[in-house]
């Protein structure tokens, strides 16, 4: 231990004696990870925090683009096959591993296309449990034809299964150091940054990687230096720390700091307009408020009783003052603004108190007399929300009672069907409106699946299998609306709001790439 600590203590010395590792003549971007990160192996990144850092150190064969459309990585270009059950895959033959001692004179290897059949291999191997192994339940097989051609048959057609691919479980990884125990904190990847120092809980320290392979009119990405993020869990003391200029920049919005930076409409206020950079576009992320349906509460068995707490709630009214219009209320369906599936024009039930009574009446509690204490169950973070929701229904006759549980606790009770009613959230993984309805189809009953409602709907499970068969886009759109239709007409599900990203940015920086799927794009970012 005493002779690690000298190590690091000599590594520091060199560093801050260095010209050539003088952090002032550095453009590093700063920023804090107050959920932390507990692994850099991309297989494990199933959270916003490590998806963030391995987007940074590692490349996959495609990858997202700013409007999500599907745009090319380590493979230069692809092609499919008619009946969707082949997909080819040609390679670059440019892109190289981080240099690393694992390879011969330390410098990084060509990458080939059996790297990714040791990759996709790796996802899939039982002894690691890697969360992100689904990805290829409907692949038949895969296989490297030669160093730059690489082909993966599926099991049956699913147009979205190359957006899929972009996800960091599918990163490439190097078999000469990927076994190894080490590999979770001294990873080794193709990314525009490589790893060089972590001291778990206190900070993270990456480096340009001066091989990286992508190019901005004649100049090699990315523009930045080094990408440094720390760890203050304190959401407050995080800001303050943007504010002093120690991180350039922060991502969503806390309670502790909302009122102080932006007005009640969202926009910025005025102190800060001249030093702070404010950015907002849709976020593929639906908060809603969930019930089980084969449960034996009232709101399991009762859909008027389900459309009366629908209708009770003012959503524009909870989205001004509890969030400062930051998001959109959701009278569209359960598919979020930001997909091509979501539509404005469809319409259900919006904020109508007459309405909510009549629904209560036709429930058989007018006013809410006979109807016994309804339990809605949440965590910590949604409290207000649900205090929200709770003085609402109030004035329609409904008590509701509201009972808090530790985070991991709730998902684990909703996620094995313990109860029958709660708020909960879904954030996609890729951006298709399948994403959202898998949560309804009957073949995905939790715990087997995310249909954690236990929703059931014969005519939604035969469009559902045809809708993820069918290839033509606009058809695919109308079936996924008709759909989301469904679910609503049986009120499985009440949707509160579609978030929104917003992110704060300091004056000097430029070039961030965002998307709807919240994505961290640093490389073509530059900081002045």
């Amino acid at each position: 231990m005493n002779f690690r600590f000298f190590f690091f203590i000599y590594i520091f010395f060199l560093f801050s004696c260095s010209t050539k590792y003088d952090n002032s003549n550095l453009k590093i971007f700063k920023y804090n990870e107050s959920n932390g990160i507990s692994t850099l192996d991309p297989v494990f990144a199933k959270d916003k925090a490590t998806i963030w850092a391995t987007s940074q150190l590692f490349n996959s064969l495609v990858k997202m683009g700013s409007n999500l459309e599907v745009d090319p990585s380590v493979a230069s270009s692809w092609k499919i096959s008619e009946d969707g059950l082949l997909y080819t895959f040609y390679l670059r033959e440019d892109v190289f591993f981080h240099d690393n001692e694992i390879f011969k004179e330390g410098r990084g290897r060509r990458v080939v296309a059996s790297d990714f059949v040791y990759s996709f291999d790796r996802l899939l191997r039982e002894d690691l449990a890697a969360p992100g192994s689904w990805v290829f339940n409907n692949v038949s097989s895969y296989s490297a034809i030669n160093d730059t051609t690489l082909q993966i048959y599926l099991k049956q057609s699913f147009p979205p299964f190359l957006s899929l691919l972009s996800m960091q479980y599918c990163s490439v990884v190097p078999f000469e150091c990927a076994d190894t125990k080490d590999f979770r904190s001294n990873p080794v990847g193709t990314g525009p940054f490589q790893f060089k120092y972590w001291q778990e809980g206190v900070k993270l320290v990456l480096r340009k990687n001066n091989n990286y392979f992508e190019h901005e009119n004649g100049v090699k990405l990315p523009y930045l230096d080094a990408v440094s993020i720390t760890f203050i869990k304190d959401k407050q003391s995080e800001f303050l720390s943007f504010l002093q200029g120690d991180v350039d920049f922060i991502s969503g919005i806390d309670p502790s700091y909302k009122d102080e930076i932006l007005n009640r409409d969202g926009s910025l206020q005025d102190k800060y307009s001249e030093k702070i950079n404010l950015e907002s576009l849709p976020f593929l992320n639906t908060e809603y408020l969930g019930f089980l349906l084969d449960g034996t509460s009232e709101t399991s068995e009762n859909i008027y009783l389900r459309k009366a707490i629908n209708s009770a709630i003012d959503k524009d009214k909870m989205l001004k003052y509890l969030r400062n219009n930051i998001g959109i209320a959701a009278n569209n369906g359960f598919i979020p603004n930001g997909l091509p599936s979501f539509s404005d024009t469809l319409i259900y039930d919006e904020y109508n108190q007459v309405k909510a009574l009549d629904y209560l009446e036709k429930a058989g509690f007018p006013n809410g007399q006979g109807l016994e204490p309804i339990i809605l169950h949440t965590t910590s973070s949604y409290l207000d929300f649900c205090e929200f929701i709770q003085s609402e229904v109030k004035k329609i006759g409904i008590e509701l009672k509201i009972e808090v549980n530790p985070p991991s606790t709730h998902r684990q009770m909703v996620a094995t069907s313990k109860l029958d009613f709660f708020r909960g959230s879904w954030m996609a993984d890729y951006p298709d409106a399948e994403n959202y309805l898998s949560l309804f189809y009957s073949g995905n009953f939790c715990p087997d699946g995310p249909n954690y409602t236990h929703f059931h709907n014969e005519e939604f499970d035969i469009l559902y299998e045809k809708s993820v068969k069918e290839t033509n886009i606009k058809k695919r759109i109308a079936m996924y609306q008709k759909l989301d239709g469904i679910i609503m007409q049986n009120m499985a599900i009440i949707p509160l709001y579609y978030d929104q990203i917003i992110r704060f940015t300091n004056k000097n920086i430029s070039g961030f790439n965002s998307n709807a799927q919240n994505s961290l794009n640093l490389i073509y970012l530059k900081k002045e």
